[in-house]
């Protein structure tokens, strides 16, 4: 659209003769966004980008929609005559707009609801239900386009373990599996794309966003951590390369995402391969091999069908079969090859990268590397992840304010995905301050987002286009509601405060009924009720760097907070209002999570 229709003279002149045009940056300003999206749903005209709304002069919106073609084409109206049509009728019927935009605005607000319960059988209920909506052929949920849902695949994977439920952990693994061998997964350089637009995960939509690639790293590094499956090891491993050559400044610091393309009528050109370039760049052995794993007829693009996206379309073992080639050797070539395709693709004009730095973004991603470096061993991850949190604290924490980038205040997501990262950095190594820092900044967040009356986090301070929001739905990621309640139960077992676990509780019986409505898409919240029932405190008595401190902190338990008290050698377990013998040996401690798993 944005070549299409505002680069079209005819429409620029309409649109700077008849309207006052106002661009937002859907990043900067996700609260503005969020609140104009609602508003075009209800009108039922979807929702996504680009967005166009129709606002009256105080800023209420009466008309809007995603995409308009700039001429009347296949049913759709051209943004051509909507424009001069909504011009038109503004003037002619000004008092009906804004009876309408008035009326429209009320509808967007919060509607008190009566709580619901803290019932520790919902989340079973919920996992089996959730069930119900996966494409048990292709993986994840729903149909094309497909997007990864990762609060549920959160949800799914403690579930898989507190309940030992073996559907539920080979659901996700499927899906996560199926995933990584689609173009949807970079299989070039790493990392995951926005979504897909088929249901087999082969045609992606070729941004690269932050957040998304955040949560994936946690699904795989979790999936690994469960399962020992090396797939998700080295999937977390490729998430984490991209993330570091790409979307991070070498100081400190994850970039916001790339783009789709180089330009906007040639989607995905630095991503795609012609069959005439891989003949060019790899030897015929590589090319062999390739081609029969990865370069497939349904990989073609629409828009020129002799790009394709590379994907795993016949296992290695068949290719072996298929060349006489031992599968060792299959392996070799296909490794030689990927790296020839990188090193051309990097010498190629790369998408725009979007190196604003965001702090719900940074928090995201230092979060996910800091528990990755548990599991992984990696102290570089850690570092990074450290020297991320103080740039961010440096820059966009200051006088009791959390900014979400420069000069524009904070929303709940800043302020609650950066306490995730200090809770984690405490975690990871031991020091104080960080505790310190993450229990001031909830209290900040009680200060300035509770809801005192009925609980939850509104989304900002104070009214945004005459309201303040409360959202449980993880779109597109986690809700930060869900995670701020799970962090209150997480704050609450570290320091025993006990106003925490009120406001969790509040939390959770005012989003019960808006979660069970939601289901899936609130998948998140069930991880807090999850934890409120089943989080395990591990009182460190043993120095951070010991062995028994570093494999506390990679053992899988789905809900585990971590506490570190005097150096004796050992770790006090407590679970359910109960604290066990002291543990001495990492053996003690498996066998004590493993009788957790499944009870």
């Amino acid at each position: 659209m944005a070549k299409e229709c505002f680069e079209n003279d005819e429409i620029v002149s309409i649109l700077n003769s008849l309207f006052v045009c106002i661009k937002i940056d859907r990043d900067e300003r996700p609260d503005i966004d969020r609140r104009y999206q609602n508003a075009v749903m209800a009108m039922g005209g979807g929702s996504g980008w680009p967005l166009s709304v129709f606002l009256t002069s105080d800023r209420k919106p009466f008309f809007g929609g995603t995409y308009f073609p700039p001429e009347d084409n296949m049913g759709r109206p051209g943004f051509k005559k909507i424009l001069k049509t909504i011009s038109e009728i503004y003037k002619m019927k000004n008092s009906e707009i804004m009876e309408i935009s008035n009326k429209l605005m009320a509808s967007l607000k919060i509607i008190a609801h009566e709580k619901g319960e803290i019932k520790e059988s919902t989340t079973q209920e919920v996992m089996l239900k959730m069930l119900t909506f996966l494409d048990v052929n292709n993986g994840g949920f729903g149909t094309a386009p497909k997007f990864p849902i990762t609060g549920a695949f959160e949800f799914l994977l403690n579930r898989y373990f507190l309940s030992g439920f073996e559907a539920v952990g080979s659901a996700v693994t499927m899906s996560l599996e199926k995933m990584k061998k689609g173009g949807y997964h970079d299989q070039i350089g790493g990392g995951f794309h926005r979504y897909s637009v088929d249901a087999e995960w082969i045609i992606p939509h070729f941004e690269k966003m932050t957040d998304d690639n955040a949560w994936l790293l946690r699904n795989y590094i979790k999936a690994y951590s469960l399962t020992g499956n090396e797939i998700f090891r080295r999937t977390a491993e490729d998430i984490i390369y991209f993330v570091r050559t790409v979307l991070s400044d070498p100081e400190g610091g994850f970039y916001a995402s790339q783009d789709a393309d180089i330009t906007s009528d040639d989607e995905g050109s630095y991503f795609t391969w012609t069959d005439n370039e891989l003949k060019g760049i790899l030897t015929d052995e590589e090319y062999k091999v390739l081609s029969l794993h990865m370069f497939s007829d349904k990989g073609r693009m629409h828009h020129d069908k002799s790009k394709r996206v590379l994907f795993d379309a016949i296992e290695l073992e068949k290719v072996a079969v298929i060349t006489g080639i031992n599968l060792g050797k299959i392996k070799e070539l296909l490794l030689s090859a990927k790296m020839k395709l990188l090193e051309t693709r990097n010498r190629r004009l790369a998408p725009f990268i979007d190196k604003t730095f965001y702090t719900s973004l940074n928090g995201m991603m230092a979060s996910s590397f800091l528990k990755s470096s548990c599991i992984l061993g990696n102290n570089e991850l850690k570092d990074f992840a450290i020297k991320t949190i103080e740039k961010i604290s440096d820059l966009f924490i200051k006088d009791n304010r959390v900014y979400h980038t420069y000069n524009i205040n904070g929303i709940i997501d800043d302020y609650i995905y950066f306490l995730e990262s200090l809770i984690d950095a405490y975690e990871v190594t031991s020091l104080k301050k960080y505790l310190e820092r993450a229990d001031n900044l909830m209290s900040l967040c009680i200060e300035k987002f509770w809801d005192h009356e009925n609980g939850g986090f509104y989304d900002t301070e104070t009214d945004v286009l005459d309201m303040r929001l409360k959202n449980i739905l993880d779109i597109p990621h986690p809700s930060a509601n869900a995670l701020g309640i799970l962090l209150l139960i997480k704050l609450f077992t570290i320091t025993n405060k006990t106003e925490y676990i009120r406001y969790a509780e509040d939390g959770l019986k005012y989003f019960a009924t808006q979660a069970e409505e939601a289901g899936l898409n609130a998948a998140y919240y069930y991880c807090a009720l999850d934890a409120y029932f089943d989080t395990l405190k591990l009182e460190i008595r043993a120095d951070c760097n010991s062995k028994l401190a570093k494999n506390a902190r990679a053992i899988f338990y789905p809900y585990k907070s971590i506490i570190y008290g005097e150096d004796t050698g050992n770790i006090i377990p407590c679970t359910r209002k109960v604290c066990y013998e002291p543990i001495r040996e990492i053996k003690g401690l498996e066998d004590f999570i493993n009788n957790l798993r499944g009870r």
